[in-house]
Order: structure tokens, then C-alpha cells, then sequence
């Protein structure tokens, strides 16, 4: 039996993010029901190679351990239904951008009003709260906004990835965006659950996969957010080295301020928006059947990436970023160095907190990449602590007298402060 055995989850995604989520339940040991459109569904099925029509490796291993229900939400029959189910369930996935959710009516105050204890966790890849939370995202513009994809342009005046040393493999470290977020997602389900056996009540949880990646490099991040104050660098290893992609609406381009954007307007609908909004109707071109379009070609002057790239180059990042919030355009920012700190969607939601440790100085740490129920844990109760510095505190919180711990620590049965040099 699994650990989430007897625990029901309804999972409205399509796609890695919300999939990556609902997987690692399910793979817990949940009742996971995937709530799909009935007139497409998830088209993770129909992309990324196909085993048999409709069975793509991924669409295989993510949504394993589901049973899937064709239900349109759009129509009030539907919507009877999905209350009914809901009055079952213990936890809803929701993998859609922004109020998709709210928009359909059954979204996180719907919900709760009819089940406070609903347990509901969005997982987007740049969160559901800040600037960029209407920003429809694919997997490497998640990275890209952690500053784990490096870019640099290249002497042929197209972007290419950065081939220099980076202190422990850099951001980059962090993993696959989608992955580390689902990742952090379950946690905070597992948490939410075990918090409702004591209050009886669910709660709202909003992670974002960019941040995700942030947090799980940890240690490259935290050397790249204190590099300037570390004052003796020799114990620290040699910086290490990436490659790119031939896709022209799945690249980095370069904006008119020098900085880079991750386009991935590999939708028809995206292109046509983009298009459209660039004055460049003549790019559009013939739609085919087919849910994505790369434009992977083996044209050696790579025509249409340098025609995006003049395009690209008459707005600044901030001004793309804008453009992609408001017109539905899969366009998100590449941070590179030192442009995590002022990036706007990280400062709105918080992601970072500076402190002061009473040996270190101060010291600028990272948060846990979600809010809950609009809130984000940003209190440092403790500081990194010296070898054993709670040793006394912890043993008097177990019932151990002075005496005792003064014994065990004579025995050098436990350390910290006030051990025998001896036993050190």
C-alpha cells in the first residue's frame, strides 16, 4: 500500500507540469482521476515520439497510475458531475495558467465554499501570483527564468548557449523545471494533508516550477547570490561548461536591450498571435495537423530564426514580457547573472529573503517556491547553527536535567558547546 493510499486527487493538466504532479501522487499511492477535455484531452499523448498512436514515452510514464475522465467543464452537466466527484476527493491539480479554473467556475473559492477541506495545489511554471502568472509556459522557459539556461550572442549574430565556466554547474544544477516543481508540489500536498488531520481545513497552494529550479540548485544559487562576500575563495572548486537547440520558435533571442528572451511559440495559436502582433502576417504559414511546430530545418542560413531575431530586437525584455502576459504569446525572460535579484515576478512573489547570522554577517537566502493560501514562508527561526549549538536545548526539551546532559556529554555521547575538547 502507498504512503497517499485512500487518498483521492482529481487532476485538471495537460502537459509536464501539472502531469509531473499528479504522477508523483498517484505513484504515492493515490486515486488520481485526470479530468480531460473530451474534445482533445491531454496532447502530451499526441507529441515527443510516438510507441503507438496517441502513447508518447512521456505521455506513458507521467500519467501512469490515472484513471482518466472525459468531462467538459464548460457546460453546467459537466460541472454537476465534477461537484459529485468532488465531494470524494481529498486533493485537486490544478496544471492550468492563471484563473483558467476560476474561469470555468470550479476554481479554489468554488471549491472550498463546498468543501473547506479540499486540499488544492496549482502548479504553473511561473506561479499563479506575479507579473508573469498569465505567461503560458514550456519546460526550458522555466529554467530559463531561474537563470539556469545561459545565453550569450553569438559572432553570427544569433543567441547561443554559454559555453563558460559556471561554479558548480550553475543553476542549470537545479534539474528539469517541470520535474523539481512537482517535486516541491507533493511536498507541500503531503504537508497540506497531514496539517487538515489537526484542523480540519484545506488550503490554497500556488508553486511555480521556475523557483523550484532555483531552490533545488541550492548550492550554485546561494554562491551566486553571496559571491561578492566570500573573502577566501581557496577552498572552493574550478568553475565547469552547455549546447543548443536548431529550433527557430523554440530559441533564445537577444532583445534591444541586450538582454535575451526564451521564445517558444511552438502552438499555431501562439505563432499566429505573435505574428500578428510583429506585423509579420507573411510568417505565418500553412498550419498543418500537428499540435507543435518546432521549425527545425536544414536551411544553413537559418532564414526564419534571424527573421525572428530582427523582430525580437525591436523590444525590450520587459516590454516582451508585457506583450506575452497580456496576448497569450509563450515568450518568458532568460535571466542570466546577477539578473535574478531584480527580476519582477521573483521580488513579487518573494523568492528570495536577506538575513543576518549572528557569526556569517548578513546573508541572502533562498525560500520555498510556493505560496500558501496567498502567503509565503519567509521567517528564519533559527540560523545555521554551530556543531551540537541546541545540544542542551533539545536534551532539557526530552526531560533530560542538567545533570544528565552534563554526563552525556563528559561520556561524549553527544557535542557541541561545552564538550571536552577530548571528545571533539
Amino acid at each position: 500500500m502507498g504512503l497517499l493510499s485512500g487518498i483521492t486527487v482529481l487532476e485538471s493538466a495537460q502537459l509536464f507540469n501539472g502531469d509531473a504532479l499528479g504522477s508523483l501522487l498517484a505513484d504515492l499511492g493515490a486515486d488520481v482521476i485526470k479530468i480531460e477535455s473530451p474534445f482533445r484531452g491531454d496532447y502530451l499523448r499526441d507529441f515527443l515520439g510516438q510507441v503507438t498512436p496517441h502513447n508518447s514515452p512521456a505521455h506513458l510514464q507521467i500519467n501512469k497510475n490515472k484513471r482518466s475522465l472525459a468531462l467538459d467543464l464548460r457546460t453546467d452537466e459537466g460541472r454537476e458531475v465534477f461537484w459529485k466527484l468532488l465531494d470524494t476527493a481529498d486533493v485537486f491539480v490544478d496544471g492550468n495558467v492563471a484563473d483558467a479554473m476560476d474561469t470555468l467556475g470550479v476554481g479554489y473559492q468554488a471549491q472550498r465554499a463546498r468543501r473547506p477541506e479540499i486540499v488544492y495545489c496549482q502548479y504553473t511554471g511561473y506561479g499563479a501570483s506575479g507579473p508573469y502568472a498569465t505567461i503560458p509556459t514550456h519546460g526550458q522557459m522555466m529554467n530559463a527564468a531561474a537563470g539556469a539556461t545561459l545565453v550569450e550572442m553569438g559572432d553570427d549574430g544569433l543567441v547561443r548557449p554559454y559555453h563558460g565556466p559556471q561554479p558548480f554547474n550553475g543553476i542549470a544544477s537545479g534539474g528539469e523545471g517541470t520535474a523539481a516543481g512537482a517535486t516541491f508540489a507533493a511536498l507541500h500536498v503531503a504537508a497540506a494533508l497531514v496539517a487538515r488531520q489537526h484542523s480540519g481545513e484545506g488550503c490554497y497552494i500556488d508553486v511555480a516550477a521556475s523557483e523550484a529550479v532555483i531552490s533545488s540548485a541550492w548550492i550554485a544559487a546561494t554562491y551566486e547570490l553571496n559571491d561578492e562576500r566570500i573573502a577566501d575563495r581557496r577552498s572552493l572548486p574550478a568553475p565547469i561548461s552547455p549546447d543548443g537547440t536548431p529550433s527557430a520558435k523554440y530559441q533564445f533571442y537577444r532583445t534591444s536591450d541586450d538582454k535575451f528572451v526564451l521564445f517558444c511559440c511552438i502552438e499555431p495559436k501562439f505563432w499566429e498571435n505573435f505574428c500578428r502582433l510583429s506585423g509579420r502576417e507573411d510568417l505565418i504559414g500553412e498550419a498543418d495537423s500537428s499540435p507543435v511546430d518546432f521549425a527545425v530545418t536544414p536551411d544553413p542560413d537559418q532564414t526564419l530564426r534571424r527573421e525572428i531575431q530582427k523582430i525580437i530586437e525591436t523590444r525590450t525584455q520587459t516590454e516582451w514580457v508585457r506583450l506575452a502576459a497580456d496576448h497569450d504569446l509563450a515568450i518568458g525572460p532568460a535571466l542570466q547573472r546577477n539578473e535574478l535579484r531584480g527580476d519582477p515576478q521573483l521580488t513579487a512573489r518573494g523568492a528570495f529573503i536577506d538575513a543576518q547570522h549572528p557569526d556569517a554577517g548578513s546573508f541572502t537566502h533562498l525560500t520555498l517556491p510556493a505560496l500558501v493560501n496567498g502567503q509565503r514562508s519567509t521567517e528564519i527561526r533559527y540560523h545555521a547553527p554551530a556543531l551540537g549549538e541546541q545540544t542542551d536545548e533539545i536534551l532539557t526539551g526530552l526531560g533530560f536535567d542538567q545533570s544528565a546532559v552534563a554526563a552525556l556529554r563528559e561520556s561524549g555521547v553527544v557535542g557541541g558547546p561545552g564538550t571536552p575538547a577530548r571528545n571533539r
